[in-house]
């Protein structure tokens, strides 16, 4: 009888489960908490937390691990391999041959970070559904943004201090823009190594923000600095927004052209938005198109999550160096607004705006609204917040560019 019991939960799952697995399983309890109880962006948090649950069960025909040369553990993926047939007249001609790993469902899925699709579609639907009006109507903003990329460098060399190589540096640098699309992005060009880690931290303190920054900013602000309440915008029109997304797209790709991916699918998202021919182009970037590659994202960013690998010091360093990344640039943009006030008495920034300098859109601008309210009810900061907010978004995708071909190239 017990030996019947024994070859039955051989042939089950049980007999796989591991302390790992089950430690994960505490993780992703935690986060469908903040998901669901808390609605820290379930949008993001609940594909992530599910997709790290599926990574921690001994499943089968959705996901498989392969043994790196590196001794990393990676999920199946896709093989192209070329080769070049010669015919008559030493014309050369190109043959190319896939090879699948045998795998599943999420094998598939995953490929969409692999191949760098995912982040720049989710550009395209921030660009949509983001208005650059408040940047163009106050353009010191965009120093704000600029500021907010502190965490970024600082980060870099810290992460450099602690053994991590120059080109994962940079990679873990990049979550301090608190840009989970822009840190996938780079990560994949100079460390998919740490593909995973990385993802799930800057994904993790985008979700995050509104636990993360009010106390950073309290700290670095005052009473009276809170309750400062800026001028109206003035109203921008709609070709001058028109003209916004192509001197963007021009100058960023002309800067820093391997950062184009981005840029260009953010500013096209913008244009479509802007240009107001394209309706239905316009509501398929906005609706169906950002929330199947947020699921597709998501799910993708959690399968990482596998406890063997996640349950490691470097991954922990990492997390840890995230959010220092993650604060520092959230106080770099605060700080920076202080210093601007110094120089513009009469027309002032409530400092608050400035922690809307890292790319989280909308929900940065959206905690810096909250916080402000909290202090004088009638002061509405929403827009305000949205200038360094977008400033946030290029300025991230800028610096990702600039690491990426300074270091990868």
């Amino acid at each position: 009888m017990i030996e019947s019991i024994t070859s039955f939960l051989q042939l089950t799952g049980f007999s796989l489960i591991s302390w790992q697995m089950m430690v994960m399983w505490a993780v992703v309890l935690v986060l469908f908490y903040f998901a669901i109880y808390k609605k820290f962006e379930p949008l993001l948090l609940v594909p992530i937390a599910f997709g790290a649950l599926v990574a921690n069960l001994p499943t089968r025909g959705i996901i498989s691990f392969q043994q790196q040369a590196d001794g990393s553990i990676q999920s199946g993926a896709i093989h192209m391999e070329a080769t070049v047939e010669t015919v008559e007249g030493g014309a050369g001609v190109s043959k190319y041959h896939i090879h699948k790993i045998e795998g599943g469902l999420f094998d598939l899925i995953t490929q969409g970070v692999k191949l760098e699709l995912f982040p720049p579609l989710i550009f395209l639907g921030v660009g949509a559904l983001t208005d650059f009006g408040p940047l163009i109507a106050n353009p010191r903003t965009l120093l704000l943004g600029a500021a907010a990329q502190l965490g970024v460098f600082f980060t870099f060399l810290g992460a450099s201090f602690l053994g991590f190589s120059t080109l994962q540096s940079a990679s873990i640098g990049i979550i301090g823009g608190a840009d989970g699309p822009t840190a996938i992005f780079t990560s994949n060009k100079l460390a998919p190594e740490l593909l995973g880690p990385i993802a799930v931290a800057a994904y993790s303190y985008m979700a995050l923000v509104p636990l993360i920054q009010p106390p950073i900013m309290k700290l670095l602000t005052t009473a009276n600095e809170r309750k400062i309440r800026m001028k109206s915008l003035r109203k921008v029109s709609r070709l001058e927004k028109i003209a916004f997304s192509i001197v963007v797209t021009i100058v960023c790709v002309m800067l820093v052209p391997d950062a184009s991916p981005l840029i260009v699918m953010l500013m096209l998202g913008n244009f479509i938005r802007e240009c107001g021919v394209t309706d239905r182009l316009l509501k398929a970037a906005q609706n169906e198109i950002i929330n199947i590659v947020t699921i597709f994202l998501g799910v993708s960013v959690g399968i990482t999550m596998r406890g063997e690998q996640f349950l490691q010091w470097e991954t922990i360093k990492i997390i840890v160096l995230g959010v220092i990344a993650f604060s520092i640039s959230t106080a770099g943009g605060v700080l920076m607004a202080k210093v601007m006030n110094l120089f513009s008495r009469a027309n002032p920034i409530n400092p608050l705006i400035g922690s809307a300098g890292v790319s989280a859109v909308p929900m940065a601008a959206r905690v810096s609204h909250v916080e402000g309210q909290k202090y004088d009810p009638g002061n509405y900061l929403l827009m305000h917040a949205m200038g360094p907010n977008v400033a946030g978004v290029i300025g991230s995708a800028v610096v990702a560019g600039y690491f990426i071909s300074t270091l990868a190239n």
